[in-house]
């Protein structure tokens, strides 16, 4: 916990914030550790950005959801428009 709250730029206890907010979920060892991956890392950051500018915990942490759920929606969309069904990847360009 501490590694990732030094790589990220934040305590410990605005990690575990995040986790009670639902924003992040790390996986724990067989001793216990939590073990961030490389995108829950980024989440944090993203959510220390918001805070640096002001915004509350709970707020930032309802904004980094909403943004993922709407990139996730475009992508779906941009897969329905080019006709493949849901989670198969775009033809390669050759």
């Amino acid at each position: 916990m501490g590694r990732a709250a030094e790589m990220t730029g934040t305590t410990a206890g605005f990690l575990r914030v995040l986790g009670e907010h639902g924003l992040i979920t790390p996986l724990r060892s067989e001793g216990g550790h939590r073990r961030f991956s490389r995108y829950q890392l980024r989440i944090a950051m993203r959510a220390r950005d918001l805070v640096d500018q002001g915004t509350a915990v709970d707020a930032a942490c309802r904004i980094i959801i909403l943004e993922d759920q709407l990139e996730e929606a475009l992508r779906i969309n941009e897969q329905l428009r080019e006709g493949r069904p849901s989670g198969q990847p775009p033809a390669a360009d050759t």
